[in-house]
């Protein structure tokens, strides 16, 4: 995982996420789930290129349950985009390079 990309908790979660000076890209995921691990890299790549502009986080659904369930994940890969504490966007399922830039360009 990069040096950029945050695993956020719980009890972290208002800090990491809803204080953030900048959006958040959440990306709600398990150990067991073969769609998370195949966007993984692609969260690592994101973390790099909009580092100036977007905070990648992460939260293991398996070790953290009160926040998917706050916001009604029900399945996963989730990414969620937060802007001021609020959720702009999401996206469910794996997602391509090209389609991940297109979510984050149309919703920054």
């Amino acid at each position: 995982m990069s040096d950029n990309i945050i695993e956020t908790s719980d009890e972290n979660f208002q800090n990491d996420v809803l204080d953030s000076e900048i959006p958040v890209l959440l990306d709600f995921w398990a150990e067991w789930c073969g769609p998370c691990k195949m966007i993984a890299p692609l969260l690592d790549q994101i973390s790099e290129e909009y580092r100036d502009r977007v905070l990648v986080a992460k939260i293991n659904i398996d070790h953290n349950q009160s926040t998917p369930q706050t916001y009604a994940v029900r399945s996963i890969p989730t990414l969620m985009l937060f802007k001021g504490g609020n959720v702009e966007a999401q996206r469910m399922g794996a997602l391509s390079k090209s389609q991940l830039t297109e979510f984050l360009e149309s919703n920054l």
